[in-house]
């Protein structure tokens, strides 16, 4: 029987290769992947409802990949850097609403099983200034509110701050979410309970994050960030990557049996398995 490999970042672009990608992802031995929205130039967000129109895109980027015989879990919500350029035409507090209701449609399709977890979102991962951070905190932390209502994970995009981790474990808990439910989307090779506050890492899939990553234990999941850019066909990483990695690595004996299923099966389930 194959061996379960899982991408736990993924996403699909109307303009790029989309199902052919996911083809290439499965003939490589992938078998499952958190397919997460992104803004999508097709949709311009004006109004919080517009949030419907970009999250459908990626549910049905999903539903085609299940079509091919892939675990897909979908991740929908708000981009936390379109916070800013909604400011920017629109101004802050209205772009604060905007993000607001863009996370009460993600949980409503959490609710209804269109789709599985909230994300990509948190705060930028750059520096911006302080009513922009504490306005992405807000709408994070409405979206944790949510996410504990609907019994969901949330993915998020943010620093990777010696203090990430605590932080985002503390505004878990105060919505009521064990921080295991909450992903570190680029996550470090943090690994360890002290490192990650119970917080769940998602490490980007290079030999060298693998690598450190596993020297301090199994609990984490593996992801390429793969953005479907046909003018950057391999960027953030390729669709194939994770496949490669989890063979490679299996091949040599770094990774066991056991280790491959806890990373690429136990742990997504744990998190996303709503079907």
């Amino acid at each position: 029987m194959a061996l379960p490999i899982y991408d736990d970042h993924l996403h699909l672009s109307p303009s790029g290769r989309n199902i052919e990608a996911l083809k290439e992802f499965k003939a490589e031995g992938g078998t499952g992947l958190t397919l997460v929205n992104l803004p999508y130039p097709e949709v311009q967000i004006a109004d919080g409802e517009d949030f419907r129109k970009a999250y459908d895109i990626t549910v049905n980027f999903s539903e085609a990949g299940r079509e091919l015989g892939l675990n897909v879990h979908t991740a929908v919500g708000p981009y936390p850097i379109l916070l800013i350029h909604l400011a920017e035409q629109y101004g802050l507090e209205r772009a604060e609403s905007i993000m607001m209701r863009g996370m009460e449609i993600a949980a409503e399709y959490v609710a209804d099983g269109r789709a599985d977890l909230i994300g990509e979102v948190g705060r930028p991962h750059f520096d911006v200034p302080q009513d922009i951070v504490d306005a992405c905190n807000r709408v994070l932390q409405y979206g944790m509110d949510l996410a504990h209502e609907n019994d969901c994970a949330v993915m998020i995009h943010s620093e990777s701050e010696e203090w990430t981790d605590r932080n985002l474990a503390e505004m878990a808990r105060s919505s009521g979410m064990d921080p295991r439910m909450v992903v570190k989307h680029s996550s470090p090779p943090w690994v360890t309970p002290e490192e990650t506050y119970g917080v769940t890492p998602s490490v980007p899939a290079s030999r060298k994050l693998i690598r450190e990553a596993l020297s301090k234990g199994r609990h984490f999941m593996l992801e390429t960030d793969f953005i479907d850019d046909p003018a950057r066909p391999t960027s953030i990483m390729a669709v194939t990557t994770v496949p490669k990695r989890v063979k490679g690595l299996y091949a040599t004996g770094e990774l066991s049996e056991e280790d491959v299923y806890r990373m690429c099966q136990d742990i997504p389930e744990s998190l996303y398995g709503r079907r």
